[in-house]
């Protein structure tokens, strides 16, 4: 057979299953296309390895020879079995250490393929110290022939691909060992991309659960609970933030905002606005000052002009829920009746960072319990409808899937509602982030008992 045939008749044994690697963005799930690329057709068994030190991301490199190598079984194949027969003996995820001596070791340090006609002693005690009497482990150790192929990416060593065949196969020779190294090229870009990948979600989902707000603290009279929904199945982070202030006085303050825009920057300018929030509510000034400075320091921030945010301050001994907006939609309420709808704030306030908006607050007076829903503009905003009638909509779901007879104290009672409010809004196709913040405000039971001087307060808008 001319060489070029059978070249083509090599890989043709790596298809279709060769044809996914790349597809996906997920190490371990690319490490399974790998060995099913190569199992059965190709050999009887595969195993994938990455260098430790690679995984982690350690940037000094080691030496060209080193004493051993750490490596991690990334995946395995025997014959048409799936890797979680063997995981009781051979489970992926584990770390060993391979001498110099072995044949893994030595595909790194040379950079070429090793043809080994059996399982080195290294690796033969390895497997029936893990083994015991496993018929399987014996089954293994027979094999014929192997094929250890080293991984490369762009002169640094990533790992090394493993093939079997058994004594009824033919042996590897090394245009086998060509074949596979060219699926291997493609392999470690493939788990190169994989790798960076899971490496930024990682970092995002670090920033986001880093930017949750502390809803497990107590708080007088005030109970809370958030969803969030980023926009796009990839996006992990984006510009929808919101936080739970504690305030002087045991009071309590709750904001939602929306940076512009989706990715990285738009990520980066929410941080900064939630950071200046957090720091202006160490200082004991009045909510409307609040969000006047935090317009202002908007103004400096890259990003941040006409993002828009509500606060809202609870009170609970006065019984009063203080509200400002910049520009965004307004808060709804459920009265103890079960009904809600939105606020009608004094002044809707203009965005931040535009530096010349002048903010008015509208003081609530709450004597009984009542849901308080802070929210992004991503939950009442679409191509097909208005924002009034997003707003209105998102009222009637308030009251449709929060119980006016459920106890608004009890712990899972608000993290089940603001998950039906997220799931059952789609204004706007995900195409924006959704984000929910729901407070139980519960007032102080003896409010005169505190404030001796106060007069009696009746549930009504004031300036």
């Amino acid at each position: 057979m001319p060489p070029a045939a059978a070249s083509s008749r090599r890989r043709s044994a790596f298809t279709p299953a060769a044809d996914l690697i790349g597809s996906a963005l997920d190490l371990d799930l690319t490490g399974c296309h790998i060995v099913q690329a190569l199992t059965p057709g190709f050999c009887d068994a595969a195993s994938v390895y990455l260098l430790e030190r690679w995984l982690v991301e350690e940037n000094a490199g080691p030496a060209g020879d080193p004493a051993h190598i750490e490596a991690r079984r990334l995946a395995l194949r025997v014959g048409a079995e799936a890797s979680v027969r063997w995981e009781g003996m051979l489970p992926v995820g584990e770390v060993i250490v391979f001498p110099r001596e072995t044949p893994y070791a030595r595909s790194l340090a040379t950079r070429r393929p090793q043809l080994p006609d059996e399982v080195d002693a290294h690796t033969s005690e390895r497997l029936r110290a893990s083994g015991g009497d496993d018929a399987r482990i014996g089954r293994l150790l027979q094999r014929a022939s192997f094929l250890v192929v080293p991984l490369h990416l762009r002169g640094a060593a990533v790992g090394f691909v493993v093939c079997g065949r058994g004594p009824d196969r033919a042996r590897f020779l090394p245009g086998d060992a060509a074949a596979v190294e060219s699926l291997a090229a493609r392999a470690c870009v493939a788990l190169d991309n994989a790798r960076r990948y899971e490496r930024e979600r990682r970092t995002a989902l670090a920033i986001r659960r880093s930017l949750l707000p502390a809803t497990g603290h107590t708080f007088d009279g005030c109970r809370i609970a958030h969803g969030y929904v980023p926009a796009g199945h990839d996006t992990v982070i984006g510009g929808d933030w919101f936080d739970v202030l504690p305030r002087a006085g045991g009071r309590v303050g709750l904001v939602v905002g929306d940076a512009m825009g989706h990715g990285p920057e738009s990520a980066v300018a929410m941080i900064q606005l939630r950071t200046a929030a957090r720091t202006l509510a160490g200082i004991d000034i009045a909510p409307a000052e609040l969000v006047r400075r935090l317009d202002s320091l908007a103004c400096d921030t890259p990003g941040a002009s006409f993002a828009t945010c509500v606060y809202a301050e609870w009170d609970a001994r006065r019984r009063t829920c203080t509200l400002v907006g910049a520009g965004h939609p307004p808060p709804l309420i459920r009265s103890p009746d079960g009904r809600a709808a939105p606020v009608t704030l004094t002044s809707a306030g203009l965005p931040l960072g535009l530096g010349t908006g002048t903010y008015e607050p509208t003081v609530l007076h709450l004597p009984e319990p009542a849901l308080l829903l802070l929210y992004s503009d991503g939950m009442v905003e679409s191509r097909h409808c208005d924002i009034d009638q997003g707003i209105t909509r998102l009222a009637t779901l308030l009251t449709r899937h929060t119980d006016a007879c459920a106890d608004i104290t009890a712990p899972d009672t608000l993290h089940r509602w603001c998950e039906r409010l997220l799931h059952h809004t789609s204004a706007t196709g995900g195409t924006d982030d959704r984000t929910v913040l729901l407070a139980a405000l519960t007032p102080a039971e003896d409010r005169r008992a505190t404030h001796p001087h106060d007069a009696p307060v009746q549930p009504r808008r004031e300036r």
